[in-house]
């Protein structure tokens, strides 16, 4: 069984950990495809918002792939801010 980075993370509560292993067998097309649209970005980056946008999926979907990412390697924080949905400011980020 894979454990974090490489399967979904989860709060050890059964509803968590279902919706874990109902995500398991799409996460590695999700991080390919999330990787990819980070990589396209070149050096302008990405948040975890226009991530969402450009792959016209829930924010709440891609976020975690970032995290999972960045543990993996893959990616790496930027350096630079700009506002998310909620004016908020957030990582930017480029492909390691």
């Amino acid at each position: 069984m894979s454990v974090y980075p490489n399967a979904p993370g989860h709060r050890g509560v059964d509803t968590s950990i279902a919706a874990a292993n109902a995500l398991q067998p799409k996460l590695g097309r999700l991080h390919k495809s999330v990787l990819g649209t980070i990589r396209t970005a070149g050096n302008q980056g990405l948040t975890g918002d226009e991530i969402a946008v450009r792959l016209e999926m829930e924010r709440w979907a891609v976020r975690p792939r970032t995290s999972e990412l960045r543990r993996k390697g893959l990616i790496r924080d930027s350096g630079q801010r700009r506002p998310n949905c909620t004016g908020k400011k957030a990582i930017v980020w480029i492909a390691a």
